[in-house]
């Protein structure tokens, strides 16, 4: 069903009429953003605004701690302490029964019976992303980049119902001092126009490739031959780009019509032609604070060991494996992109240390940089998709030894991958900019009339029920 979009819609537009009220009360605008992220967060589960609460309540003590203790020792206590609460948070909400089974099942095979009492809890609304952002404002306030911010700016941020969900992750030095400019749209008619493409996305793309493709393959992988269930992983790259880009369209759309500006989250990923641009390109966020707030530091401490620094990447994608799920299929997922960077940073130092210049870039060499990078980064989404490493190999192994046929692959299908793919190779992003850049240009009554044409495309081409988002569940 389309509830969750029509939920965000709903407090975004409340939000928006009561902000232009008290647009010349900064106090009121901030208690209006807070109220607003509060209502909408509780309408998923009210008892999820406690972890909200502590986690706002945690963070404000210990930024003070950290800022205002008096010696060296005492600030890097207040660090740990506070991103050991958050991690706890974590851990204990989204990894306790995870890891309990683990080691229930590891004592299993080795013949010793054991039992630990799990949680079986639900995982809270955007757990994951509350959680890197507030380990963000503590190491920035402990590196100077930040100062500990008021109560009432620190909660609006963290709470922000626009990121809350699914990102991006913003940091309180980007956020933050925005809270003092006045709730005006300054490009309305670009924001409108990335609401409108994040919705085409989730709406009509994302929905079609769930439903036509990709849900029906990865249940019953036996039913469909080694092409089908080939093509169903390629679908599902193309669908979750559409899925969670087109989130962040609608919540930096929304973000800009309150006078927010969020960071961009993706820049046409699959034109990459190596893991590593991969990751500068999907996920922007994600990628930029695992390298500020883990392999920089790492990298500088542990850089130069033996064992530890040809393996840091590996290691750093493992731990954002098991961020995005508490499963082994994400640890997978995490380890296939990592080894894949540990292959590539070995090439580079050893090309490095024999004096070896990089080849000419000929388009048949980027071709295939091109094709090798989409195959690794296809077989780590299939983990990623799969219920279970049991469902992961079923997948492959109908891969490996199923017939040829093609029969269940529609022309309407394969042309929408083929598309999603194939509009990031030809720079489609500069497409939407410039058509974003003609909404801004357009009048009230053009921008009115496109928005509701625009609406009704994508209520006629969409489905008549529309799975939440996937990140949602991150």
């Amino acid at each position: 069903m389309l509830f969750p979009t029509i939920r965000f819609a709903l407090f975004f537009m409340v939000t928006w009429g009561v902000l232009l009220g008290v647009r010349d009360r900064p106090v009121a605008r901030r208690v209006v953003l807070l109220g607003a992220s509060w209502a909408f967060y509780a309408s998923w589960d009210w008892r999820w605004l406690a972890l909200v609460w502590s986690m706002i309540g945690i963070n404000h003590v210990a930024a003070r701690g950290v800022a205002w203790s008096p010696t060296a020792g005492g600030r890097r206590l207040a660090l740990v302490l506070g991103i050991g609460a958050d991690l706890a948070l974590l851990g204990t909400f989204k990894y306790y029964d995870f890891f309990a089974e683990s080691v229930v099942g590891t004592l299993d095979l080795l013949g010793v019976q054991a039992s630990v009492p799990l949680l079986q809890v639900a995982l809270p609304l955007g757990i994951s992303f509350l959680t890197f952002q507030a380990i963000s404002y503590l190491v920035e306030v402990h590196r100077g980049v930040t100062v500990p911010a008021p109560l009432l700016d620190e909660a609006v941020w963290l709470s922000f119902f626009a990121t809350v969900v699914s990102g991006p992750i913003t940091r309180a030095s980007e956020l933050i001092p925005q809270l003092d400019r006045v709730p005006r749209a300054t490009d309305p008619g670009a924001s409108f126009a990335l609401v409108l493409r994040g919705l085409f996305k989730k709406v009509v793309l994302a929905s079609y490739l769930a439903s036509s493709v990709v849900d029906e393959a990865f249940a019953s992988p036996a039913a469909f031959s080694a092409t089908e269930v080939l093509f169903a992983v390629y679908a599902y790259g193309a669908l979750i780009y559409v899925d969670f880009s087109g989130y962040t369209d609608i919540a930096r759309g929304v973000a800009g019509l309150l006078g927010f500006h969020l960071p961009e989250n993706f820049d046409a990923p699959y034109r990459a032609a190596s893991v590593q641009e991969f990751w500068t390109r999907w996920h922007m966020t994600l990628t930029r604070w695992l390298r500020d707030f883990l392999f920089t530091p790492l990298g500088l401490r542990y850089g130069r060991h033996r064992i530890i620094g040809p393996l840091l990447p590996l290691l750093i994608m493992l731990a954002a494996g098991l961020w995005h799920g508490a499963a082994w299929t994400f640890v997978v997922f995490g380890g296939i992109h990592g080894l894949a960077l540990v292959a590539e940073r070995a090439d580079r130092l050893r090309r490095r240390r024999l004096g070896i210049g990089r080849p000419p870039d000929t388009l048949g060499r980027r071709v295939l940089r091109h094709v090798v990078t989409l195959q690794v980064v296809s077989l780590a989404w299939l983990f990623f998709r799969a219920e279970s490493m049991s469902a992961a190999w079923a997948m492959l192994h109908r891969i490996a030894t199923g017939p040829l046929a093609t029969g269940q692959i529609t022309a309407l299908a394969a042309l929408t991958v083929v598309g999603i793919y194939g509009l990031q190779l030809v720079r489609a992003p500069a497409v939407a900019e410039r058509v974003q850049a003609w909404a801004g240009r357009t009048g009230p009554v053009p921008q009115a009339v496109g928005l509701a044409g625009a609406l009704t495309v994508v209520d006629v081409l969409g489905p008549a029920g529309v799975a939440p988002f996937i990140y949602f569940g991150f």
